[in-house]
């Protein structure tokens, strides 16, 4: 589906086409999902065409583009630069105190390792 097909069609029809077409994604997965789908493409192409009629009924929505005629490029505004805003300084955190090294852990003697005898 052409997005110059879409411009043409009116608010009403882009809904309804909206609708079909998420109502088809969804069918289209469950059919993938039981392995009854012969050309799995057709996801894709059905998820690209619901993409464009959300794109232009938000356009539309926004008053970019009417309904009869075709989307052209917008003129970008000017970039105004903005002025930085000064931060507050953040207040000093104390210092953590320092935790004491921990002592090391007695060796444990497993007597059921090879080449050891067992203790009595």
């Amino acid at each position: 589906m052409k997005a110059s097909d879409l411009r043409e069609k009116s608010v009403e029809d882009l809904r309804e086409l909206q609708a079909s077409l998420a109502h088809d994604t969804f069918q289209n997965r469950l059919k993938n999902f039981t392995n009854r789908l012969d050309d799995t493409s057709v996801i894709g192409k059905t998820r690209r065409d619901l993409a464009r009629v959300i794109t232009l009924l938000h356009a539309r929505k926004l008053g970019e583009a009417p309904a009869s005629a075709p989307v052209e490029a917008a003129p970008q505004a000017a970039v105004v630069p903005s002025v930085a805003k000064a931060k507050p300084a953040k207040a000093a955190k104390p210092a953590k105190a320092e935790k004491a090294p921990k002592a090391p852990k007695a060796e444990k003697k497993n007597p059921s390792k090879k080449g050891e005898a067992p203790q009595s």
